[in-house]
Formats: structure tokens, sequence, C-alpha cells
């Protein structure tokens, strides 16, 4: 079985050293989130990922959820791990006090999503969405509806889900076909069917409220026409207590490739009590509160499955032995992998993305915090563009580069990796996913840029590209062949901003056909400019930990050198053009 140590320490790092956001550290509400508490909270989050939930990762998935007699069985285990998960509060991590939660900011529960997501994706999800209905009632649902269900949730005896896709329809969701009956009492009778819903039923708690896109019968087609309803799986009596089955039933399992332990379900709403949430009409502006954080998690989660692979990776090739390397130091028989030249690139491959986007969640969980708490309206909107423009980023980079990072630990690993024994093809199986759900990779490309480059507050990607060039100013000489190849790269990203904006324009299709580089132009830039803030203190602190930070200085030089240049040959490519893409003929 795979073995994992939450990296504490890089993340009690960038808490320490990179929280030098001047607007984030003016919220008034996390004056008192001080180091010492978030490394307490950080090693008892390790303790509980390391021990009571990376062994769920494994019988989740050769024991998966099943539907048996119409009630949803989780993996063994599963029970037992989820009282004690919510027992010690690990679900409120984030939540409002008002409702029972600890208050905590992102930069501290992104970094507990990050070790949930390696030890095991798959119990993951049975509480990562009820936070994402948390977060969308929390903005928009009544003081009724919030002060009656939010306190259970955040308890985590109640779970959430978000029910979007139907047979019919997935990204386009002006063609969902679910409709809502208005009743006399206010309530509206929801029927129809979801498919694909994530924790969509199970045997851990007690109620589940779904959040779910319907169309009322006097509503227009097309997404102007959808509204949110909150559908419980049991109605409330009027005590607040759970009451009698709702007009929810699930009607399959998916058999998937990976994330076994997590019951995706085909859900069927046949006259289900249903309640509003937010205005009529509006229920997509209301549910992208809780996509549009889901998405970030979602690239956490492919940062954190990168981190198990190659941990156990690097574990591996300290022990194997196979062929002579060129530096050998052997008098006899074999070296170990990790002394081979293309073993120790992939190896620093891996290592240099990881931290690096680590940095960058990091980076962005402050502007998140900003855009949802600062006292300036000004200043709140800015940092919601930026989180806007990093969004799909985020989503994007961290899982298409941990399906390249679980590829590598499998070919690492060598035939052990292709086999169920180690445990690392489930890496791969389990990250298969990321890229696809909450918005395929390529929607999130497309999202990019015709709707996040420039919105009705101006050009944000140009106040993003000055940004990053006031912040690379940096006196130390020793930064500054770091700097010099920053600069070059994001000369070529201005470059590509340029072209993209007179594309958008003139010839769409070029600028379809160019999105996915552009988005991996300016996720590796992003990138850069994170490992450019750690090597600032790198540099800066070096005496005070220097095994730590050379090792940091080191990791960054494989960045700068092997993966950012990687824009070059994407920018190349994009642009290109599309004619030849688009007058190939298929057969």
């Amino acid at each position: 079985m795979p073995t994992y140590n939450a990296p504490v320490e890089d993340m009690m790092f960038l808490f320490d050293k990179l929280r030098n956001n001047k607007k984030y550290n003016e919220i008034e509400k996390y004056k008192e989130v001080n180091s010492e508490l978030v490394k307490d909270i950080l090693d008892e989050a390790a303790k509980i990922t390391q021990n009571l939930i990376l062994p769920l990762a494994k019988s989740g998935d050769e024991t998966p959820a099943v539907l048996e007699n119409g009630v949803v069985r989780t993996p063994p285990g599963y029970k037992e791990a989820y009282q004690k998960f919510i027992e010690d509060g690990w679900i409120s991590l984030s939540c409002d006090p008002k409702y029972g939660g600890q208050g905590m900011p992102k930069t501290v529960s992104t970094f507990f999503d990050e070790m949930l997501s390696s030890a095991s994706l798959s119990f993951k999800l049975y509480s990562e969405l009820t936070i994402g209905a948390y977060n969308c009632l929390l903005r928009h649902a009544d003081e009724e509806i919030k002060n009656t269900y939010l306190p259970k949730m955040v308890e985590g005896k109640w779970s959430g889900t978000m029910c979007l896709t139907e047979p019919v329809c997935g990204t386009d969701l002006g063609l969902l076909k679910t409709k809502a009956v208005d009743q006399k009492d206010g309530t509206y009778k929801i029927s129809g069917q979801k498919i694909f819903i994530t924790s969509g039923d199970q045997d851990l708690t007690e109620n589940i409220i779904h959040l779910v896109l319907a169309r009322s019968t006097d509503s227009p087609a097309g997404t102007k026409g959808i509204s949110l309803f909150l559908v419980p799986k049991f109605v409330l009596n009027k005590d607040g207590t759970v009451g009698p089955r709702n007009g929810v039933s699930t009607g399959s399992i998916e058999n998937k490739m990976g994330i076994k332990g997590s019951a995706t379900c085909v859900l069927n709403f046949d006259d289900a009590v249903g309640y509003m949430i937010g205005p009529k009409n509006k229920g997509l502006n209301s549910m992208f509160t809780m996509m549009n954080l889901e998405r970030i998690i979602v690239g956490i989660q492919g940062l954190g499955i990168s981190e198990i692979a190659y941990q156990n990776s690097l574990t591996y090739a300290k022990e194997r032995k196979q062929g002579k390397a060129f530096n050998s130091k052997s008098n006899n028989g074999a070296d170990f992998i990790i002394d081979h030249v293309d073993i120790r690139r992939s190896l620093l491959s891996m290592k240099s993305m990881i931290e690096g986007q680590r940095a960058l969640s990091f980076w962005l969980s402050q502007q998140i915090e900003v855009s949802l708490n600062h006292s300036d309206e000004k200043i709140k909107q800015e940092a919601s563009d930026l989180v806007s423009l990093m969004t799909p980023v985020v989503k994007s980079l961290f899982t298409d580069n941990a399906m390249e990072i679980t590829s590598e630990a499998m070919q690492i690993h060598g035939g052990y990796g292709f086999t169920k024994d180690q445990g690392i093809e489930q890496f791969y199986r389990d990250n298969r996913i990321t890229p696809i759900y909450e918005g395929t990779n390529s929607v999130q490309a497309a999202d990019l840029v015709f709707r996040k480059l420039i919105n009705k507050n101006g050009d944000v990607i140009e106040n993003y590209l000055k940004l990053v060039k006031d912040e690379i100013n940096i006196t130390d000489k020793k930064a500054e062949p770091f700097i010099k190849q920053l600069n070059y790269h994001l000369d070529i990203l201005s470059k590509f901003t340029d072209w993209m904006k007179e594309k958008i324009k003139n010839s769409p299709e070029d600028a379809s056909g160019a999105c996915n580089d552009y988005l991996k132009v300016l996720g590796l830039v992003a990138t850069g400019h994170a490992w450019l803030k750690v090597l600032e203190v790198s540099f800066k602190e070096y005496d005070s930990n220097k095994g730590f930070y050379e090792d940091k200085i080191q990791t960054a030089n494989f960045f700068f050198n092997r993966v950012l240049p990687r824009i070059e040959s994407s920018y190349i490519t994009a642009t290109t053009g599309s004619n030849y893409i688009m007058n190939y003929k298929f057969n």
C-alpha cells in the first residue's frame, strides 16, 4: 500500500513566509490566526489523513460503493472513519462560527483539502460537496433556510450535493428538462433526472441536502429560465428534525474507472418537495458560487494526488536497483535508479511542479479571502477578478499536470507500477476524473479566453500582467537569472494575449483552437511568479535554514530551465491558426 507523509513543513513555510499580501492581512477576523494555531491544526490534519483516511483509498477501490435494495452502501471502514471525521470537527474548519464552524481562512483549509486528496479522494468527496453546498446556501439562501440547514451541514450530520447534469445536457445547461411546479404553500414539486451526482446517496449522514437546477413551468427556455432549489432527501418536520422520505431515489451507481469508493449516482426526482434558493430564473448565478470554488478545489485534488504519487516514486527510486548509472560509485552490481539521470529528471519535474503549484494555490487562497471579506468594495472586486481569472487556470493546470505526474510515477515503478500491488496505478485512475468533472479542461480554457480575460470591470489580464511585473522587481542579485527568464516568458504571454484579443474579434475559430495552449502559458507564468516569491524568501533567509532553502533554490532552478520553457512551444503551435484543423476532411 502507498505511504503518505503530509508536507506540513512546506505548508508552514508558505503560511509563515508568503502570507505577505497586505490586503489579506487587513482582514480583521483573521488577525488571531497565527502560526502556532495553524501548525497545531496541520499536525492534527496530518495524523487523521495518514492514519485513518489513507487506508480507505485501497478498501474503497477494491470494495466500491454499491446500491442494494434502493440503499447505497459505502465501502468498509467509511462509516467509522466519517464518524471520527465529524466528531473531530474537520468539516467545520472553514465554516462560519455563527453556524458552528471554526472560521479558518482558505489559506488554512486549502492545505487540509490537499492532504485529504492525497489520502483518499473518494472519501474526501463525501464531505467536499457539503462544503460547496454550504457556501452556496450561505450566500444565497434566506435566513430561515440558513438557520435550518447550515448548522447540521457544518456539523457533518447532513451532507450536500449539487445536481446539474442530466442525460440531455452537461456543459450546456440551457437544455435541462427537470421541472419545478409552484405550490400554494410556497414550495415547489421537482421532477426530473440528474446524472453523475457525486455523493448523491450514501449511508454516512442522516440527511442529504440536494441543490438542484430546474426550470419553473412559467420560466423561459435556455439558461435564463433556470432556478435553484434545495431538495432534501428527507423532508423536515416542523421542529427541524428529519421527517418522511422525499420524492428522491437513486436509480443506479456509475461503474467508474477510478474514485470507486465515491458513490456517483443517477438521481430521480418525482414530485420532490423543493425550496427556491435565490431569485427566480437566477439559479445559475447562485450555483456558480458553489461551482467556482469547487473548480479550485478540483485543482487542489490534482495537487494532492500528485504529491502522494511523487512521494512514493521518490521512495521507490531510492530502493530499487537497476543497471549501472553513468556516475556509478558502485564497484559491483546495479545502482539505485535514483542515480540514473532520466529518473532524476522525472522526479524533479514532479517536485518542481508540485511545489510551484502549492505556492500558487496559497497565493490564490489569499485573493479568495480578500474577495470575500475585505472591507473595501473596490479591493474586493479587484481580488474577485483575479480569482475569476485564475480559477480555470488552477483547475486545468493542476489536474493536467497530475495526469503527467501520475503517469511518470507509474513509469518510475516500471512493471510494478502497472500492477495493483503497489497502488500506483490507482493514482492515475483516481485522478483521471479531475480534468473532466466540474467543467472539462477544454471548457475551462474556453471560459478563460472568451469570458475571463476582459470583463465589465476592465482588462483583467492586463491588470494581472502588471501585478506580476511589479512584484518581480527583486533586488537580490542571486534572483537575477530567474527574473530574466520569467520576464522573457512574460513577454511571450503578453504577445500571446495581444494575438488572442485580436483573434477573438476577427477570427474566433483561431482563438478557440489556441485556448488550451493559452491557458498552459498563463498557468506556467503564474507558477513561475509563485516560484519567484519562494526564491525571494529563500535567498533572503538562506542562512537560517540552509538545507531547506537550498532545496527550494535547486528545485526552482529545474522549473525555470526545464518546465517554464514549455511556454515557447505552446505559443508557437497555437498561433499557427486553425485553418489546417477546420479544413481537414474526416472520413
